[in-house]
């Protein structure tokens, strides 16, 4: 039954004269409706979220941390409903749905140790003459209003490596998630609700991209945090100001195969990392180059993997992939494929779409200044390549305006050094995927891919000021 949410404003479940439908994308019929915030209520909101945040400060190190321990369990308590609902809003087969409501209770639980954790330091000052007779020390202190824009494709996850540090920091935050996918996140809302925070600590708010463009210009605002497509994160950037900005903005990421690879593995990861959630992963692999003594073999049972994968309703346990989170990204994509074709490119399996269905889709013959090449196609292509060398791989890894993670399959020492020494990226993956990523890791790229660094304790540093104390003794 479709089902009307109310929005989470400063402590305070609120109806409101807008409504914003979210969509079920298998099949494109109304799942649910919320409402949305105006910039009348987002001021508001601002004022309630500024005054709260000497009350956030107070809070010592162990309240926050048992907030986050409630959140937690909360989340465990209710992750059959978060699943189901997280499956219905983005179309995500329902087991993977599973695993990001349980990674997300994992970062809340991160994020509960790492609240005993604030860093602090004693400084030996007297290294020279001045400094005889003093310490220093410094201390961090909460950045104050944290502005979150989350994406579609993970709204539970991505959306709570956002809102937990924030709460382990002692910051309040406003989260504007996205308005295909709100939903999760505002059942996240009635959890957080019951955890004992100051009103106005956390809001969750729908809203339009003009009305969330004030958390970018309003001084209340201290840090803005945003999970996007390049072409927003960097707008964002230059209208905030002297704002502190977190970008992580994708990429179109490689995955290198050389002579010393385990083919069965490398093949069974790269067709989970190239196709889960249909390709709208920002790490999902999009490019595989395998050294020319290894092409045959791994293309072969590449194509024979992906071919098995079962498609249909992702509240199926058993379908591998579904459709896209819209028909208009799947015409995109089918669009793409159209042009690495027209020129010279061959598909050598799937290529057709559906509504917003796009069958697995593996291609090889691309090259530089094609959009499957060269641009985040999000969605399930991959393209394989044969190259001459594992030198020759790094390069066309590299060969990119995006540098997320890499991930390289070799059990060769000195080319895992020279991979990690070479790959323009924020992450380089030894013997699996580029998709890796478990949620107290740093998380960031390079170039076009972002600015800053997630993962709970990094994204926890960017919230927090240091001030020194310098002492007479």
């Amino acid at each position: 039954m479709m089902q009307k949410y109310k929005i989470y404003a400063a402590g305070q479940f609120v109806d409101t004269s807008g409504t914003l439908e979210v969509k079920r994308p298998y099949d494109n019929s109304l799942f649910a409706t919320t409402g949305l915030a105006d910039s009348a209520l987002l001021g508001e909101v601002i004022l309630q979220a500024s005054k709260a945040e000497e009350a956030m400060k107070k809070m010592a190190a162990y309240q926050r941390s048992q907030v986050l321990v409630k959140i937690a369990e909360g989340m465990t308590e209710n992750k059959k409903l978060l699943s189901e609902v997280l499956c219905q809003e983005t179309g995500k087969p329902v087991r993977f749905a599973m695993a990001e409501v349980e990674r997300a209770i994992q970062v809340f639980k991160v994020a509960s140790e790492e609240a005993r954790r604030i860093p602090g330091e004693y400084l030996s000052l007297d290294w020279t003459a001045a400094g005889e007779g003093k310490e220093g020390w410094v201390k961090y202190f909460p950045i104050g209003l944290v502005g979150a824009i989350s994406p579609f494709n993970f709204p539970l996850n991505l959306s709570s490596h956002k809102l937990a540090p924030a709460i382990a920091t002692g910051n309040p935050v406003i989260l504007k998630p996205a308005s295909q996918t709100p939903v999760t996140v505002l059942e996240l809302a009635k959890i957080i609700n019951e955890c004992g925070l100051p009103e106005g600590a956390v809001s969750i708010l729908p809203m339009t991209r003009e009305t969330g463009g004030l958390l970018f210009t309003d001084p209340a605002v201290r840090l803005i945090t945003f999970t996007g497509s390049p072409e927003v994160g960097w707008k964002i950037k230059e209208r905030s100001g002297r704002k502190r900005v977190v970008l992580e903005l994708g990429g179109n990421a490689g995955v290198l195969v050389s002579d010393s690879a385990d083919i069965h593995p490398a093949v069974q990861k790269s067709v989970a990392g190239g196709f889960a959630y249909s390709g709208q992963v920002c790490i999902h692999v999009q490019r595989i180059f395998v050294t020319e003594n290894r092409f045959d073999e791994f293309i072969k049972l590449f194509i024979e993997t992906t071919s098995k994968l079962k498609s249909g309703d992702p509240l199926d346990q058993t379908t591998d992939i579904s459709a896209m989170i819209d028909e208009a990204n799947a015409c995109r994509v089918e669009s793409w494929i159209g042009e690495a074709l027209k020129d010279g490119a061959k598909v050598l399996l799937g290529g057709k779409r559906t509504g917003s269905y796009i069958e697995p889709t593996v291609m090889t013959g691309t090259k530089p200044g094609m959009k499957v090449c060269d641009l985040e196609i999000f969605g399930p292509l991959v393209c394989v390549e044969k190259v001459a060398s594992f030198a020759e791989g790094i390069s066309r890894i590299n060969d990119s305006q995006y540098g997320l993670q890499a991930g390289v399959f070799t059990n060769a020492i000195d080319e895992m050094n020279l991979a990690f020494d070479k790959l323009e990226v924020g992450g380089v993956i030894i013997n699996d995927v580029p998709t890796f990523r478990v949620d107290h890791m740093p998380y960031g790229g390079v170039k076009e891919s972002g600015y800053g660094r997630e993962g709970v304790k990094y994204a926890m540093l960017d919230m927090l000021e240091p001030r020194l104390l310098v002492k007479n003794k």
